[in-house]
């Protein structure tokens, strides 16, 4: 049985090295936590397997959901009555078919029709990022001047969220996704992100306008709560991630001068580098680690028992030899759309069409406008979020 997890990465370019291990012994491994034992799916194709949801629950009311495998205690009372707190719109963790009422209705909100028509506006965000950056001079703070902002333009932009509250939406988050700290403070910050949207939601309910949140408020189709809980995980996932992606690929693509000077002579390259960024780097570790079998079942051939937990680790699945060749090495041509770092199945990130825009767009324009783009720290030097439930940088200092 594993007993090293959750293991932690040691390098910005690679996931923990035990999973290598892992991989190696099975596709599915027995894992000891603190407050239970799950089945670590190491491999790719298991994880899709698992991720597309035949006989699998992600809901914590499904009898033995592993939420609380990290917590000796379990689901006392306590952490039971936090969690209800913030259920209601949190479609993440509801089944079929109450899951799809919810992704049918933001579905059309996410199209590849929908954020082509996004671009200019995105384009028009990394060009000003970049102006403000050269207007200040021949050196920034990458994560503070560009990755950050920009994705947290775009989704307050597209929600209808006063960009003047950006920092305090994002110290929640940070807050709410840092693995230091301790779950009342996580629930706290949740809780305050909560209260927040629930005043932005019942202000829009008084004259919706012809945004998102204007749309999901004239549906008729939520309620009040639901519509909070549905902002609430689009606002936080929809600027997090992408703001940890951009400037890690940034001193990823730094690492391999000849691929992106390819890039550069060649822009029409940039949406197969960015999948190839995405396996690289797998930021969201973790892409199912609250899953459980609802029946007795082979995976991988391991019999699962129902009620069994399930975590599935995204960045293993895409580091496997059998889905990819010479996984641990970065190829921008690859073009790895069957990666598993958006998820897959009914699960699968709603907003992925507006990040690889939004990935594409930055990257492409960062380097193109700054053709001389250089860290001025060693990459030992550059400060890591080891400890995060989503991993990233915490600065990356640039000059040109």
């Amino acid at each position: 049985m594993a007993q090293i997890f959750p293991a932690q990465r040691r390098c910005p370019f690679a996931p923990p090295p035990e999973y290598a291990d892992l991989r190696e012994q099975a596709p599915l491994v027995r894992a000891e936590l603190p407050g239970g034992v799950v089945w670590l799916v190491t491999r790719h194709a298991e994880a899709q397997r698992v991720l597309a949801g035949g006989g699998i629950s992600t809901s914590p009311a499904t009898p033995g959901h592993p939420h609380h495998v990290f917590h000796p205690g379990g689901a006392t009372p306590e952490r039971q009555a936090l969690l209800a707190e913030n259920a209601p719109g949190h479609f993440i963790d509801l089944d079929p078919p109450e899951h799809t009422r919810f992704r049918k209705l933001l579905i059309p909100e996410f199209t590849v029709r929908r954020v082509r028509d996004m671009r200019p506006g995105i384009q028009d965000i990394a060009d000003r990022l970049i102006d403000d950056m050269l207007h200040k001079g021949p050196e920034a703070e990458l994560v503070a001047d560009f990755g950050l902002p920009l994705p947290s333009l775009v989704i307050c932009r597209l929600l209808g969220v006063p960009y003047a509250d950006h920092e305090f939406f994002q110290s929640r988050t940070r807050s709410m996704l840092s693995a230091l700290d301790d779950e009342q403070v996580r629930f706290t910050a949740a809780s305050e992100i909560r209260n927040y949207l629930d005043a932005l939601v019942t202000a829009a309910e008084k004259g919706p306008e012809d945004d998102l949140l204007g749309r999901i408020i004239t549906s008729g189709r939520l309620t009040h709560d639901e519509i909070v809980g549905v902002i609430f995980l689009l606002l936080v996932a929809g600027h997090e991630t992408t703001a940890n992606m951009i400037p890690l690929a940034v001193l990823t693509l730094l690492r391999h001068p000849d691929q992106l000077a390819a890039l550069r002579a060649d822009p029409d390259g940039w949406p197969m580098a960015v999948e190839e960024l995405l396996r690289y780097l797998s930021i969201v570790d973790w892409v199912a680690f609250d899953r459980v079998s609802t029946e007795d079942q082979e995976i991988g051939g391991q019999l699962v028992r129902r009620g069994e937990g399930i975590f599935v680790l995204g960045a293993s699945a895409n580091r496997d030899e059998r889905a990819f060749e010479r996984p641990d090495d970065f190829d921008a041509r690859r073009g790895a759309r069957h990666h598993v770092a958006f998820g897959y199945g009914v699960h699968q990130c709603l907003g992925q069409n507006l990040a690889r825009a939004e990935l594409e767009i930055a990257l492409r324009t960062l380097f193109e406008r700054l053709p001389d783009l250089r860290a001025t720290v060693s990459e030992e030097e550059v400060p890591a979020k080891y400890d995060a439930a989503i991993f990233g940088l915490n600065a990356l200092p640039v000059t040109w």
